[in-house]
């Protein structure tokens, strides 16, 4: 996301400083720290004024530029752009709680190998300890996890911003979000999700001005276990999730893949209630579900057939 050099112009600059005044404070050329400033203008993290003939660097007023630049007065001995390299912020992202390699490996989508050779350089520094095999943050590093949830939100909210100019994130992860928008979007890597997206699967819903969109570099399309996840966290009301469970009936969705995709958007016991809802004919107390008679005539307006 960031290399070492941004990192530097990050922590180094100070407000006004010139290209030339950053290049004797870093030790590194001009060219060099000019390729970083322009790097930094264009993910949103800093912006240039001209002042005569020369250039003077601002940092922007992003919130993960004011966390960072925080951390780095206050532990000034630290080297930040060298632990936070490579894989480090991904691997922060996921440590909002104390978790296991395994658990950091799984969410990340990184090898174990990987988050361990991470977690270790920053042990040895004192940033992070391990209880139980789990690892959390000592004092008040915590902070570092917010660094990395801050840049990601901040670029989340530059790709939103570059297609739409009035998108609102209602999900996201380190490298994918669920967004709303009031106008049609047509770009690489969002794909339509929500209702609009269950004519894809021949139910054909009365849908909003609102469009929905998940961006990811990963995937083709929405598929149905994640679209069920989708639905569900742009209003989880009795609407809905009844047509969560209609999607259930009626597309051949891998229980263990809908279930992974719940444990990812944090919907686990939601979509564990609706799968106990389709496999005992309703009989779950939840207000938030329809009675099954009624979900039993939803189906067949919509030519749904039930399991027996």
């Amino acid at each position: 996301m960031l290399g070492r050099i941004e990192l530097e112009v990050l922590a180094t600059g100070e407000r006004g400083d010139t290209i030339s005044e950053l290049s004797e404070k870093l030790d590194h050329s001009e060219s060099y720290v000019s390729r970083a400033v322009s790097t930094l203008a264009e993910k949103g993290l800093c912006y240039t004024e001209r002042d005569g003939r020369r250039k003077r660097v601002i940092p922007s007023d992003a919130r993960a530029v004011e966390v960072y630049q925080d951390l780095v007065r206050e532990y000034s001995h630290i080297d930040f752009p060298d632990l936070l390299t490579g894989k480090t912020l991904e691997i922060l992202y996921y440590l909002d709680q104390p978790r296991t390699v395994a658990e950091i490996s799984a969410a990340s989508d990184n090898y174990r190998n990987t988050v361990n050779r991470v977690l270790k350089r920053l042990r040895d520094r004192g940033l992070v300890s391990a209880d139980d095999g789990r690892y959390r943050f000592t004092k008040d590093f915590q902070r570092l996890h917010a660094f990395a949830r801050e840049l990601a939100h901040h670029r989340h909210r530059q790709r939103l911003d570059a297609v739409t100019s009035r998108g609102t994130i209602l999900w996201e992860g380190y490298d994918e979000f669920l967004a709303q928008t009031e106008t049609t979007v047509d770009a690489d890597a969002f794909h339509e999700t929500g209702l609009a997206r269950f004519a894809a699967y021949d139910l054909q819903f009365l849908v909003t001005s609102k469009r929905y969109y998940f961006y990811s570099e990963h995937l083709d399309a929405v598929e149905p276990a994640e679209l069920c996840c989708h639905t569900l966290l742009i209003d989880d009301d009795t609407r809905h999730r009844s047509y969560c469970l209609l999607l259930l009936s009626h597309v051949d969705i891998d229980e263990e893949t809908l279930r992974d995709a719940a444990s990812k958007y944090g919907l686990a016991d939601e979509i564990d209630t609706l799968l106990r809802y389709l496999q005992n004919d309703g009989d779950v107390e939840d207000k938030r579900l329809p009675e099954w008679a009624e979900f039993e005539d939803l189906a067949a307006d919509y030519e749904v057939t039930l399991a027996e």
